[in-house]
């Protein structure tokens, strides 16, 4: 497994990053811990969850699943860069307390969310405590005081953010060094061949201020897998009409991966890597199965026809694009 530095920062995290979103509600528990442990076997450091991954009925879920998983031992945990995150709702919507009845950041909700993940996975501590979303009714004062409070008391290492626009991130970094902190280490923020929207601005911000990108979702919802003719009942299914829209370029693309001898997961998550400001993209398989297969990814280098034959097919923002792009 190959490995970078996250961000500016001294630490090293694998090139793909396991995302858990489906373990609970799609994948269970004993797959969840033979995927976990196939990942360390890898090589594969970098675990990403967040507080409510699990579903309404059972938010928590995965960070449960996730702590009996480190309460094995084996230095599961030591050998794990932890990334979770805080920013929804965790209590019912008609909770009586007004600082729990919705989504947002606070210093009250992060320290009380932090505690309860803590308790949930099992730990001290967590390597990347991340903002869900930019809330922008809080101020930077506010969010800066209170990751410093957890900094110091140990339970967490770095920030990071999710789903921030570049002027966000911007504003951030802006606020941390006026406080002589480091500031944001990463951003979370879905980008795919069929959302190239972030290179306009968020990539570019991102690299420039030394913040490593995540990209969620890089396969678009399984769209870029492949599987253009999904079962009825299947993740892709739900996908149906979108694909149908995208089917010209989506056969194209199947096309050129055949050309290549590589699947078309291995091509779409190779071009994400091929970005200079992308650290690693988060992988979310649903099985063991599908987690190896997606390895060989690290090892898969586009050359430049590559990466043009593809801008052909999936022009960036600044090209042509198709009408039903996500963005």
């Amino acid at each position: 497994m190959k490995y970078v530095s996250l961000g500016r920062t001294g630490l090293k995290v694998s090139r793909l990053c396991l995302g858990t979103m489906n373990f609970g509600p799609t994948t269970d528990e004993k797959e969840a811990f033979r995927i976990m442990d196939a990942a360390i076997d890898a090589g594969v450091n970098f675990f990403d969850t967040a507080n409510v991954y699990g579903g309404t009925s059972h938010r928590g879920w995965t960070e449960e699943i996730i702590g009996r998983w480190f309460a094995q031992g084996g230095g599961r945990r030591e050998k794990v860069v932890l990334a979770t995150k805080v920013y929804g709702a965790m209590s019912d919507p008609a909770a009586a307390d007004p600082n729990e009845s919705g989504p947002g950041l606070s210093a009250y909700k992060i320290r009380r969310h932090l505690e309860d993940s803590l308790r949930r996975l099992g730990t001290d501590h967590i390597e990347l405590y991340q903002m869900h979303h930019v809330d922008r009714n809080v101020s930077w004062d506010e969010l800066w005081s209170a990751f410093d409070v957890a900094q110091k008391q140990g339970k967490i290492g770095y920030v990071g953010s999710s789903n921030f626009a570049g002027r966000d991130l911007v504003k951030a970094q802006y606020e941390a060094k006026a406080r002589g902190a480091l500031g944001l280490v990463s951003e979370q923020h879905k980008y795919s061949l069929l959302c190239r929207l972030p290179e306009l601005e968020v990539l570019p911000a991102a690299e420039e201020l030394g913040i490593g990108v995540i990209p969620w979702s890089p396969l678009d919802g399984g769209i870029l897998g492949g599987n253009l003719n999904p079962q009825p009942g299947s993740r892709s299914a739900k996908q149906t009409e979108r694909i149908e829209k995208l089917r010209p370029q989506l056969e194209r693309f199947s096309r050129l991966c055949k050309e290549l001898g590589e699947s078309e997961a291995t091509v779409a998550l190779a071009w994400t890597l091929a970005h200079p400001a992308v650290t690693a993209p988060i992988i979310g398989p649903r099985t063991l199965q599908q987690f190896e297969e997606t390895l060989r990814v690290v090892d898969v280098e586009l050359n430049e026809e590559t990466l043009k034959a593809i801008d052909e097919i999936f022009p960036g923002p600044g090209g042509d694009a198709p009408k039903a792009y996500a963005w």
